[in-house]
Parts: structure tokens; C-alpha cells; sequence
């Protein structure tokens, strides 16, 4: 379950700000009424210093009458204090009640103690004494102070408690109004505040939300100059820094991934080389055993056929031989090791004098080689390896040529780019073979090659030469034969 923070910081404040106000209503509530009668014992004490003091708020007349200062007036009337002084026969002499006779009264009754059933004491001194009185005739109950001045006349001053009362409750119902009111704007102030508060900290959360789905476009963008500033701006620093480093661990994932894959690769084309090898070593090393077998026992004593079973030997050998030679050369180039000696030279010199070495085979096939080429093509490239392409290329035309027995050589120039094509008269390559053709020991007829003595090895030493070159090669079909083609650079291309 999800709990809101707004919600939380909000409530939290309320609740206190809440307790805080119940608690001082509480304490209003029963010690008010302690507060305000403590309140009004210092104005009864408060009337006495002022009308007993040195100076002295009671004044005496010329004609032997007393009155009291306009300051003392004020405070009582103010203060609602009723007062009265009496002379030493209790009679009043100045007095603020409608009826002086009955504050005399009042105080006749204190002195002679004739209402000690009905007052509590409240302080008692050499000067005066601050009691709690019930009015036997109203049943009110009033705070009175009375006692002896310095002038030898009484004083009497009272004040009820019941307005004491009174005034406490009407400052606490105004206290819980302005309370209730005060915790209603407050709510709504905490409320927007704790809104302010959280907001950042809501960005936060759902930044290190899209964070955790390695979304990185997520940003904190306040400017607070806080704890949670500060907090943003490291979220941002950590944002970059991971986003950094998953880039970096994908781009080592996919260079592991292609590792992988190479080696699987290598591992898949290392069995199948293996396998391949062996398959075609198998064949001739049982022809070349079992002929050698024949001649040590003599199968046939005439010459003639001992003849043949060396024949048969040799040129099983010699596959073999030219089998190795070929992957010897097939693993030079993919290696890398095979050095390429780049050199300017008469291309069609060299087409001319691999045709001429292949004359022989050129009339036992019975094709007719059709090289009629009367510009000369200057190229670059290894001479010694261009020719192993030409070579593979005419001796595979010858293996495979059919219908018209026609063998033909062109050369092109394009922009710079020489295409040299050899073309020979027969049936097309099947469309599913005809990418594999340049594969290790992939043999479309493989009854065929191995009357002729291929390996299959031929066309993949001219594709890994054309490589090296970083030139093109390739196979077209047409419909009275097959097409196999390479390019050269004419130009230095510097």
C-alpha cells in the first residue's frame, strides 16, 4: 500500500498543531477560572497600595471632607472594583457603590467576624485581608480586601466573582472559536506547503522510477538550494554515470556476443573442415593403399598392369598433393599471413601466358578458348596471385564445359575498375548452390569433380585473393552456360 508524503508531513502537522490547541483548551478549561481570580486578587492588592501609598489617592479637604485621586477612580471603574472608605466608626467617607451604608455594612461584619461561616481566607497580613465571601442575602459569591490604612480609616474593596467567571468562559469560547478557525487555515496553509515540500521529492521518485527501467531521459530540474537540491542534482551526476556505463556494458555485450558467435563459427567450420578434409583424403589414401597392396602381392605379374597400378599411384598422389598445397595457400590468405606484393602489370599478358600453359589440357578437353583481346590492361594486384585466380577460373571452365565447348575471356574498363570474365558453354549452376560455390569443399557435382581431380578448394582461394585485394568476385548464370568474374584497379587510386 501507498502512502502519500504530502499526505504524512500534512497530517503530521495538523495532528500536532491539533493536540497543541486541545491541550491549551484543556488547560483553560480547568485553570481559567485559578488564572483570572489571581488576576483579580493583584487589582484588589494593586487598589490598596494605590489608596495607601506615601503620596496617597485619598485626599482630605479643607472643609475636613475626602475624596480619591481620578487615576484611582479610573483603575477601579475600569476594573469594576467597587470600593469604600470608612472612618474609624465605620462611617463612610468616599465610596464609589450606589449605597455607602451598605459597603459599611459589609465591612462592619468582616471586622467583627460576624461572616466567618460564610468567607474563605485567602491572605492574611498586619495590613489587610483578601478573602472569599459569600453574600448571605444575593448567594453571590465576591473577592474582598479590607483593612486598616495608614491613617487609621478602613478600607473595603470587592469585586464578584461571578463576572470573574463569566469573562473566563467567554475567553474560552472565543479561544476555541479562533482555535477551530486557526486549525482550518492552517490545514489548507500545511496542506500547500507540504505540497511544496514533497513535490521535489515526488520528481525524485518517479526519475529513479524510469531510472530503474533504464529509461535515461528523465532529469531533475529544481534549483532548491537544500538537502533535496542537492539530493536532484547527485540523482542527475548517478543518471549520466549509469547511462554511461549500461552503454558501455551493452557495446561489451555485443562485442562478447560476436565473439561468441566467431567462435562458434570457428569451431562449426574447424569440425567441418576436419570432416571435409578427411573425406577427401579418405578416397585416395584407400586407392593409393590398396594398389600398393595389389603390386606387393603381385595381383597382376604383367607389366602392363603394374604400369597401371603405379599410374594410379601418382596420380593419386598427386591430388593429394595439390589437395594440401591448396589448403596450405587457402590458410595462408585467411591468416593473413600470405604477403601481397602490389605491382602494376599487363593483365592481359598474363591471361595470354596462363593459356598458353594450360594447352595441353585446353586439347583434351576439346574447348575452344576464345581470348581475342586487342587492347592491353594494365592493373594492380599480385601478379603471382592474380594468376592462381585466372588459373582457377580456366581450368574450372574446361572441367565444366559443355554444349558448344566455347571458353570465353573479356576484359572491361569502368571508371578505373577492370572486370576480367570467363565464361564457358554448359549447363547453369543450380540457384541453391551458387552462393555456396566459393565454401571449403562444397562441390556441386561431386561425381564430377572427382574425375577431374577437384577439391573443392579452388574457388575459396579466389575469393580469400580477392579479399586480400579488397576487390569483387563472383558467379552469373546464363542460360547456355556460367560466368565467373573478378576486378582489378586500373588507377593507383592514391
Amino acid at each position: 500500500m501507498k502512502y502519500s508524503i504530502q499526505k504524512k508531513v500534512a497530517f503530521t502537522f495538523i495532528f500536532t498543531m491539533f493536540m497543541v490547541l486541545c491541550a491549551m483548551g484543556l488547560f483553560e478549561f480547568f485553570f481559567i477560572d485559578d488564572v483570572y481570580q489571581y488576576h483579580q486578587e493583584k487589582l484588589l492588592k494593586q487598589s490598596w497600595n494605590m489608596i495607601n501609598s506615601s503620596t496617597g489617592d485619598l485626599r482630605e479637604k479643607s472643609d475636613g471632607t475626602f475624596s480619591v485621586s481620578d487615576t484611582f477612580e479610573r483603575f477601579c471603574s475600569a476594573n469594576s472594583l467597587v470600593f469604600s472608605v470608612t472612618d474609624e466608626n465605620l462611617t463612610s467617607i468616599v465610596t464609589n457603590a450606589e449605597d455607602g451604608r451598605t459597603m459599611a455594612g459589609r465591612l462592619f461584619g468582616n471586622v467583627l467576624g460576624m461572616e466567618d461561616d460564610n468567607t474563605e481566607v485567602l491572605e492574611q497580613n498586619d495590613e489587610f485581608n483578601l478573602i472569599r465571601i459569600e453574600d448571605r442575602f444575593t448567594g453571590l459569591d465576591y473577592l474582598e480586601l479590607w483593612g486598616i490604612l495608614n491613617n487609621g480609616n478602613y478600607y473595603i474593596v470587592y469585586l464578584p466573582v461571578e463576572g470573574i467567571s463569566e469573562a473566563a468562559m467567554v475567553s474560552f469560547r472565543f479561544y476555541m472559536y479562533i482555535g477551530i478557525l486557526a486549525v482550518l487555515i492552517g490545514t489548507m496553509i500545511i496542506w500547500f506547503l507540504a505540497g511544496r515540500i514533497v513535490r521535489p521529492v515526488k520528481q525524485l521518485t518517479e526519475q529513479s522510477k524510469r531510472m530503474a527501467e533504464l529509461d535515461f531521459n528523465a532529469h531533475y530540474d529544481g534549483s532548491e538550494l537544500d538537502e533535496i537540491g542537492e539530493l536532484g542534482r547527485n540523482f542527475n551526476t548517478m543518471e549520466s554515470k549509469l547511462e554511461k556505463a549500461v552503454g558501455e556494458l551493452k557495446s561489451a555485450n555485443a562485442k562478447l556476443e560476436k565473439d561468441i558467435a566467431e567462435k562458434t563459427q570457428t569451431d562449426e567450420m574447424r569440425k567441418e573442415f576436419l570432416a571435409n578434409v578427411s573425406h577427401e583424403l579418405k578416397t585416395p589414401i584407400a586407392l593409393i593403399q590398396g594398389y600398393a597392396e595389389g603390386l606387393k602381392d603381385n595381383v597382376n605379374d604383367d607389366p602392363d598392369s603394374r604400369n597401371f597400378y603405379c599410374d594410379v599411384i601418382i596420380d593419386e598422389s598427386k591430388k593429394m598433393n595439390t589437395m594440401v598445397r591448396q589448403l596450405l595457400t587457402l590458410n595462408q590468405l585467411e591468416n593473413g599471413n600470405e604477403t601481397i606484393q602490389m605491382n602494376r602489370f599487363d593483365l592481359t599478358e598474363l591471361i595470354s601466358g596462363v593459356i598458353a600453359s594450360l594447352k595441353v589440357m585446353i586439347e583434351e578437353s576439346g574447348a575452344k578458348v576464345i581470348f581475342h583481346q586487342e587492347d592491353r590492361y594494365f592493373v594492380w594486384g599480385d601478379e603471382f596471385m592474380i594468376e592462381e585466380v585466372v588459373t582457377n577460373y580456366l581450368t574450372n571452365a574446361l572441367h565444366h564445359c559443355e554444349g558448344d565447348h566455347v571458353v570465353e575471356i573479356t576484359c572491361r574498363d569502368e571508371n578505373g575498375i577492370v572486370t576480367t570474365t570467363v565464361f564457358n558453354s554448359g549447363n547453369p549452376i543450380p540457384a541453391d548452390s551458387i552462393d555456396h560455390i566459393w565454401d571449403k569443399f562444397y562441390k556441386v557435382d561431386r561425381a564430377r569433380s572427382r574425375a577431374y581431380g577437384g577439391s573443392g578448394i579452388g574457388l575459396s582461394i579466389v575469393r580469400a585473393i580477392m579479399d586480400r585485394h579488397q576487390q569483387k568476385c563472383g558467379a552469373r548464370n546464363y542460360e547456355n552456360g556460367v560466368a565467373f568474374w573478378f576486378t582489378l584497379e586500373s588507377k593507383s587510386g592514391l
